[in-house]
């Protein structure tokens, strides 16, 4: 029995297809969903969510904050961002976290622009774990 796995951004929906099963960050750590999984509401950790197809095949995100619903046959997926991870250049990401950076160090802690700041490093931090876990993912100088 596959599970219907949804990705769902403010944009809309960014991915829905039946798979084997799921895997992505919580506020507790990973956690792995397949078919028949008990009910479950939970929110999600910026981080990858890895989608395994009945082919073998994978699908990997980028996510930021949000929420997962669990069924025993699906599984939404809330998030502010939804990025395929293989779309994403890590000095891209690199670059907009170093800026998201200089406005936090610049700003007061309690102006508009010090919130955006976060949110934007927050989403860059979220997109950069998820290049680096990516197999055969391709480096940057920056790198240690």
């Amino acid at each position: 029995m596959p599970l219907l796995v949804e990705l769902i951004t403010p944009e809309g929906l960014a991915f829905s297809e039946p798979a084997v099963s799921v895997t992505l960050p919580t506020g507790d750590g990973e956690i792995t969903v397949y078919a028949g999984h008990i009910p479950l509401i939970s929110t999600i950790a910026p981080g990858m969510m890895t989608v395994r197809l009945s082919g073998g095949e994978q699908r990997d995100f980028a996510v930021a904050r949000g929420v997962i619903e669990v069924t025993g046959t699906s599984v939404r997926v809330l998030s502010d961002i939804a990025d395929r991870v293989e779309a994403l250049e890590e000095a891209a990401i690199e670059k907009a976290k170093a800026k998201a950076e200089q406005v936090l160090s610049e700003r007061r802690h309690d102006s508009e622009e010090f919130a955006e700041a976060t949110a934007v490093l927050e989403r860059e931090l979220a997109r950069l774990r998820s290049v680096r876990r990516r197999p055969g993912r391709r480096t940057s100088a920056r790198l240690p």
